[in-house]
C-alpha cells in the first residue's frame, strides 16, 4: 500500500505472554510503543479485548493519521481471510476470525499473518535483510519459527504453513515436541529446550552453577548462558549441543533454499558471539557448494521486530512485490 508522509500503520505483535503495539511510519520508525499482558488463560474474548486495549493506547492522539493495522499472530494465520488457527501458546483459541473482529473494533483495514512471517518481512524491509531478495529469518526463543523470502516475496506455501521450520525433524528419537512429534528442531535448540536439558541433567544428579543462578525459580535459558560464560561445564555442554543442532537446521535450510542471508532473531540470538561464532562454523562445515557463501546475521530490529514486522504486513499488502 502506498503511504503518505505523516501516515502510520499500527503494528500489533500478539504473544503468549504479552501484546506489543506501536505506530510505524514508512521509514520503520516506531512511536507510542506499549505492552499489555496477554492473559491467555482468560480465554479468547479477553485476549481480543486486550489487543484492542493495546491498539487504542498506541493510537491515542493520532486519529486519522493511521492507515491500517498489521497483526503478527503466534500460530497459523490465513493472510487472505484473517482467520487464525489454534496457536500452542493461546489455549482454547481454536478457529478465530481475528482479522474481521479487529477490523470491526478498530474501523481500519487489518492484515494478519504468522508472527515469524511478519518479522521476516520487517527484517527484509527495515532490518538485517535490507536489499536482499533471498532471505531466511529464524526466531529462536521459547520455540523456533521462521519466515522465507524468495525473489523478494514472502513464501506462504499451498496452505499458508510455509516457514514452520521449527518442526523439521532432526532426530527422530529425540525429545518430545509440543506439536506431538519427536526430535523437532524446536525441541532441540530453542530456549525452552536448552533450559529443559539443563534441568534434566541436574535432576539426574549432575552439579551446575545453573542451580544457583535460578535460585528458587525455574531454570531458564538465560541462566544456562550465564553459567556457560562463567565456565560451568554442564552449561557449556548443553549450549554446545543446542548450537550443533541449530547449525544442522540452518545448514539444511541453506542447502535447500540457497539464501543470501540467514537472519537469527529471538532471545537465544541475543547471546551474541557465543552463539554466532560456532553456528557460522557449523554451517560452513555442512553447507554444500556456493550455499557456504551465506551470511548469518543477528536480527537488526531487536525487540521491535514483532511490531515493525506486523506493520510491514500492511505496507506489503498493496505492493506488487509484496516486499518494498
Amino acid at each position: 500500500m502506498g503511504m503518505d508522509r505523516g501516515k502510520y500503520v499500527l503494528g500489533i505483535d500478539l504473544g503468549g505472554t504479552k501484546i506489543a503495539a506501536g505506530l510505524v511510519d514508512s521509514g520503520g520508525e516506531v512511536s507510542n510503543y506499549c505492552l499489555v499482558p496477554t492473559g491467555a488463560a482468560d480465554g479468547v474474548e479477553a485476549v481480543i479485548n486486550r489487543i484492542v486495549l493495546a491498539a487504542k493506547q498506541a493510537m491515542a492522539g493520532y486519529g486519522e493519521k493511521i492507515d491500517a493495522v498489521g497483526v503478527g499472530f503466534p500460530g497459523l494465520a490465513d493472510p487472505r481471510t484473517g482467520m487464525t488457527t489454534a496457536p500452542p501458546n493461546l489455549p482454547g483459541w481454536g478457529e478465530v476470525p481475528l482479522g474481521a473482529m479487529l477490523q470491526t473494533a478498530l474501523a481500519l483495514p487489518v492484515f494478519v499473518d504468522n508472527d515469524a512471517n511478519a518479522a521476516a518481512l520487517g527484517e527484509n524491509l527495515f532490518g538485517a535483510g535490507r536489499g536482499c531478495q533471498e532471505v531466511v529469518y529464524i526466531t529462536v526463543s521459547t520455540g523456533i519459527g521462521g519466515g522465507i523470502i524468495t525473489s523478494g516475496r514472502l513464501m506462504h506455501g499451498f496452505g499458508g504453513g510455509a516457514g514452520e521450520v521449527g518442526h523439521m525433524i532432526l532426530d527422530p528419537g529425540g525429545p518430545a515436541c509440543r506439536c506431538g512429534g519427536r526430535g523437532c528442531w524446536e525441541a532441540l535448540s530453542s530456549g525452552t529446550a536448552i533450559a529443559r536439558e539443563a534441568q534434566r541433567r541436574i535432576q539426574n544428579g549432575e552439579h551446575s552453577r545453573v542451580t544457583v543462578l535460578a535460585g528458587d525459580g525455574p531454570i531458564r535459558a538465560e541462566h544456562v548462558f550465564q553459567a556457560q560464560a562463567e565456565g560451568d561445564a554442564l552449561a557449556m555442554e548443553v549450549i554446545d549441543r543446542a548450537i550443533q543442532y541449530l547449525g544442522l537446521g540452518v545448514a539444511n535450510l541453506v542447502n535447500v533454499l540457497n539464501p543470501q542471508r540467514v537472519i537469527i532473531g529471538g532471545g537465544v540470538a541475543r547471546a551474541g558471539d557465543p552463539v554466532f561464532v560456532p553456528l557460522r562454523e557449523r554451517v560452513r562445515q555442512m553447507a554444500f557448494g556456493r550455499a557456504r557463501e551465506v551470511e548469518i546475521l543477528p536480527a537488526g530490529l531487536a525487540h521491535l521486530s514483532g511490531v515493525v514486522g506486523a506493520a510491514t504486513l500492511a505496507f506489503a499488502a498493496g505492493s506488487n512485490s509484496q516486499c518494498l
